[in-house]
C-alpha cells in the first residue's frame, strides 16, 4: 500500500499549525488518515495512531522538548510547556506564543532539565501540563527546577488539556486561562486576595449540639472536620456518655452515625438507645419494658433505615482495617459522625507495648488527615493512666481538636460526672472545668448540678473554671453558633 504525508486538520487544529510544527499526517491510498508524526529536535518522531489512542516512536529517542528548535533563545518574552505535542500546537494556534511539549508526564523533569538553559532565556515560563494527577505531579516537579519568579501556572478548569479546549471551540476560554495565569504555587499553598476572599465568604462552620449545655457553651457544638477525644479512667462512664451524644444526634439532626463500640454487643448498644428514649433501663430483666416497646423506641430514635451503621465487631481491629472501615462508612454510606469506643481496644491484640504505641500513633495520624479530607466528625474514646495521660500513646491528645475529660468519684460510688476540657479546644479556645452532671441509672438521663457540688471539690485535679469569656458571654455565643 502506498502512503502520502500531508498537513491535515485534526480536532480543531488547522493545517497551517501542523505545517509550522512540521507534523504531517500519514494517509493511505484511499485517503484515510492513519497517524500523525511529531518530529522532535533531534530528528526522531513520536507517532500517534488515529484509529486508537496509541503511540510509538521512530529513531533514537533523546530527552528534550518538542518544538524547541522552532524558537531561538529568548526570541519571545514567554514560552508555554504542555504535556502533549498536540496541546502545544493548540496553544500556539490560540496564543501565537512559543509552545513546546514534554514527551510525557513521567519524563517532564528530564525533558525540561535537558533544555534548561533554553527555558531560562525566556522572561516567563507557563506550565500548562494536564490537569489530572500525573500532570499535577509533573507540574510540581518542573516548577522546582525553575525560578519561581518567572514560572506561571495555567490551571485548566473545564477540560484537562489545551487540545480539549480547541476541540470544543473554546479558544477564548483557553486564552483567558493563559492571560489570567498566576505565579506557580504548590496546590497546598494559596496567596492571592481573591482566594482569601473566597474562603472568607464561605459560611462559617456550625456545630450540632451536645446534650450538655455547658459543653456547648465551651465548644460551640460538634463540627465535621474535627476529632473529639473523650478520656477518662476505667469505670467512669464513657460509654454512657457517648450513648447520650449518639441519641441526641440521631433525634435532633439528620446526621448519619457510624458506631464502632468494641466492648459492647450490638444488642446492648440498641438497648442503650432505647433506654434513653424510654427513660428506663430496658436492658435489665426487671425494667418492665416489653420487646415491642424496645423495638418501637429504637425505630423512633432512628426513624428510617441507614441512619445508624452499627459495626458488629467485638474486640480488636487492625488499625488498617479500622481506617478502611471508617473511610467506607463516610465515603460510601454518607456518615457524618464516627463514634469509636474505644481506641485502646482496637489495638489490644498487639503483644508488644512498642507495637501498640506505633499502631495508635498510626491510627490517630491517619484519622487526622481523613477527618479533614472527608469532612466528618470523629468522637473517639481513650482510657487514661494514673497520671491522666492517654493510654498507650500521647499522640491522640496532641492531634485532637477537642479533648473532653470525664471524672467521677468511684471510691464513694458517686453518679456525678465532672466534665472538663483538658489541653485542647481549638475552635472554642476555653479549657478547664465545664460542669457537673448527675447520671440517673434508672432513667438513663443526665441532669446538670451546681458547680459547687462536693464531688468536684473533692477532686483536686480539676479545680478551675473555664478560661476565657464569662459564663453568660460563652452561653450567648454558643447558642448563636450551635445549630
Amino acid at each position: 500500500m502506498n502512503y502520502t504525508y500531508q498537513y491535515l486538520p485534526w480536532r480543531g487544529i488547522n493545517p497551517e499549525t501542523f505545517a509550522f510544527y512540521h507534523s504531517k499526517t500519514k494517509v493511505d491510498d484511499e485517503g484515510k488518515p492513519i497517524s500523525i508524526g511529531f518530529k522532535y529536535p533531534d530528528g526522531w518522531f513520536k507517532v500517534r495512531e488515529l484509529s486508537k489512542k496509541a503511540f510509538h516512536t521512530q529513531g533514537d529517542i533523546k530527552p528534550g522538548l518538542f518544538g524547541r528548535n522552532l524558537y531561538d533563545h529568548g526570541s519571545h518574552k514567554c514560552v508555554v510547556i504542555t504535556e502533549g505535542e498536540a496541546d502545544a500546537l493548540a496553544f500556539w494556534q490560540v496564543t501565537r506564543v512559543p509552545a513546546v511539549s514534554v514527551r510525557s508526564a513521567s519524563t517532564a523533569l528530564a525533558d525540561c532539565t535537558a533544555d534548561y538553559s533554553w527555558l531560562q532565556s525566556f522572561e516567563r515560563v507557563y506550565l500548562a501540563l494536564d490537569g489530572d494527577a500525573p500532570g499535577r505531579q509533573a507540574t510540581a516537579d518542573v516548577a522546582r527546577l525553575l525560578d519561581r519568579e518567572r514560572t506561571y501556572h495555567v490551571r485548566f478548569t473545564r477540560h484537562k488539556d489545551a487540545l480539549a479546549y480547541v476541540e470544543a471551540g473554546e479558544q477564548t476560554e483557553l486564552m483567558n486561562l493563559w492571560e489570567r495565569s498566576k505565579k506557580y504555587l504548590p496546590e497546598t499553598l494559596i496567596s492571592s486576595l481573591s482566594e482569601f476572599q473566597a474562603i472568607l465568604e464561605r459560611e462559617p462552620p456550625k456545630g450540632v449540639p451536645y446534650p450538655f449545655d455547658k459543653l456547648n457553651e465551651a465548644t460551640y457544638g460538634i463540627r465535621t472536620g474535627e476529632t473529639v477525644l473523650v478520656t477518662a479512667a476505667e469505670g467512669v462512664g464513657k460509654t454512657e456518655f457517648l450513648h447520650a451524644i449518639e441519641h441526641s444526634i440521631l433525634t435532633k439532626t439528620d446526621w448519619k452515625i457510624g458506631a464502632i463500640f468494641l466492648e459492647e454487643t450490638t444488642r446492648r448498644h440498641l438497648e442503650s438507645l432505647a433506654s434513653i428514649e424510654l427513660q428506663r433501663p430496658c436492658h435489665l430483666p426487671d425494667s418492665g419494658c416489653s420487646h415491642d416497646q424496645i423495638v418501637g423506641a429504637v425505630n423512633k430514635v432512628l426513624g428510617m433505615d441507614d441512619r445508624l451503621f452499627l459495626d458488629t465487631t467485638f474486640g480488636s481491629f487492625s488499625t488498617s482495617d479500622l481506617n478502611d472501615q471508617i473511610r467506607f462508612l463516610v465515603s460510601g454510606c454518607g456518615v457524618r459522625c464516627i463514634m469509636l469506643d474505644h481506641v485502646s481496644m482496637a489495638v489490644s491484640g498487639s503483644e508488644r507495648t512498642e507495637d501498640e504505641r506505633k499502631a495508635l500513633d498510626h491510627f490517630f495520624t491517619t484519622q487526622e488527615m481523613m477527618v479533614k479530607e472527608l469532612d466528618y466528625s470523629l468522637i473517639v474514646v481513650s482510657h487514661v493512666n494514673d497520671f491522666g495521660q492517654t493510654r498507650g500513646s500521647r499522640w491522640g491528645s496532641k492531634v485532637a481538636d477537642v479533648r473532653i475529660h470525664l471524672d467521677r468519684d468511684l471510691d464513694n460510688g458517686s453518679n456525678i460526672v465532672n466534665i472538663s476540657i483538658k489541653d485542647k479546644n481549638r475552635f472554642g479556645g476555653k479549657t478547664g472545668f465545664i460542669g457537673s452532671y448527675i447520671f440517673d441509672p434508672l432513667t438513663r438521663q443526665y441532669k446538670e448540678v451546681a458547680n459547687d457540688n462536693p464531688d468536684r471539690k473533692s477532686n483536686p485535679g480539676w479545680p478551675g473554671q473555664i478560661t476565657g469569656q464569662d459564663s453568660q458571654g460563652s452561653q450567648d455565643a454558643g447558642q448563636a453558633l450551635v445549630s
